[in-house]
Order: C-alpha cells, then sequence, then structure tokens
C-alpha cells in the first residue's frame, strides 16, 4: 500500500510540468482499477505486489486508486485551500482504514490518525510557506482531537506514524530531520505503550 501511495507522491515530486501530472497519476489508477478487471497484472513491480499481496487479502485495485485524488490536489497552485487540505487528510483517511483492514482489526480513530499523519507529512514537503501553515493548523486540530487515543499492538505499525506527526505538529518548521535518535525513541515509545501523545 505505502508503494503505491509513494509511487503517487513520486509522480508530484518529479513532474515539472504540471499539466502532465494529471496524466501520469490516471496511467497509476487505471492500471489499478485494471486489476480488478483483468488477471495479470502489467510488468510493473509495484502493481505486481500489489496483486501478490493486497488482493489476495481482500483489498480491490479500486480501493486503492481511491489514493489518486490526495495526490491529485498537489497541483493546486499557491497557496492551498480548504479544500486541498481535506483531499490530502482523506488520503490518509483512506490509506490506513486499508492498512487496518488487512491487518485485521479497525478503530475509529486509526483513519482520523491516517488524515493526521498526511497532513504532517505534505506539511513537511510544502514549499509554501502560508499553505504549509494551514495544513499544520488542520493537523494540530486532528493532534488535539487524537490525544491520549491508544491503539491496539496490531494497528501500531500505522499509528507510530500518526505519533511522529504529533511531534511535527509541536515543533512546526523546521522540522527534525527523519530519522533522528529522537524521532526513533518517539516510534518505539508509541510501538510499547500505543498511545499517541497529548497535545496542547
Amino acid at each position: 500500500m505505502f508503494l503505491i501511495d509513494g509511487a503517487m507522491g513520486e509522480v508530484v515530486r518529479t513532474t515539472r510540468e504540471p499539466m502532465l501530472g494529471p496524466i501520469r497519476l490516471a496511467w497509476w489508477r487505471e492500471r489499478l482499477e485494471e486489476l480488478d478487471e483483468k488477471p495479470g497484472a502489467p510488468a510493473e513491480p509495484r502493481l505486481q505486489q500489489v496483486e501478490r499481496e493486497l488482493i489476495p487479502r481482500g483489498l480491490s485495485g479500486h480501493d486503492l486508486a481511491g489514493l489518486e485524488p490526495g495526490w491529485l490536489r498537489l497541483f493546486d497552485p499557491f497557496p492551498w485551500g480548504i479544500e486541498t487540505s481535506e483531499a490530502i487528510w482523506l488520503r490518509g483517511n483512506l490509506l490506513f482504514g486499508l492498512g487496518a483492514r488487512v491487518l485485521g482489526e479497525r478503530t475509529d480513530e486509526i483513519q482520523a490518525a491516517g488524515g493526521l499523519w498526511a497532513l504532517a507529512d505534505i506539511a513537511r514537503h510544502c514549499t509554501d510557506a502560508g499553505s504549509r501553515d494551514m495544513l499544520l493548523s488542520q493537523a494540530r486540530g486532528f493532534a488535539k482531537a487524537l490525544a491520549g487515543a491508544r491503539f491496539p499492538a496490531r494497528l501500531r505499525p500505522l499509528s507510530m506514524l500518526a505519533a511522529l506527526a504529533v511531534r511535527d505538529c509541536r515543533t512546526g518548521a523546521p522540522f527534525e530531520a527523519e530519522g533522528t535518535p529522537a524521532r526513533a525513541a518517539a516510534m518505539l515509545r508509541h510501538r510499547l505503550g500505543g498511545r499517541l501523545p497529548r497535545y496542547s
């Protein structure tokens, strides 16, 4: 799932001509939808992994194709508005919801945690200060709403990303680098205890 989500994100990062971005994203959406209609994924390793690993676990290509709108809105011109932040949140909500299905356990909070993570993650990479501040403001609202939520062990590979998002909401820009010892420790604490940090 994250490989497919990352492939769509790669389209956004590497497209230099904004008019081509939606076409490139549509290619991924169409190939994913075709997995439900005919056997045999094309010679693209990530699509082959979807067919091999996710479809037998109850997900469909259409499910994963639903990630496209959240990436498509990133081609909106700056400054971004609430419609863009909503699309980003819905993408994270869907991604974590699908992940919970694969892991065999769902809670009401896990999808909201996905939306929180998606907002903070895009804020980390947003080059427009006003749009970044808007995304962080939205993320902070969800961080407050989810403060103290505890996730079952099976869902913590997902929810520990939300724990990092709460950390990013606290620090804001400039963001700490990925992979620092402090971030690794925050993930480990969440993996062991399962509770999102309080945010105030």
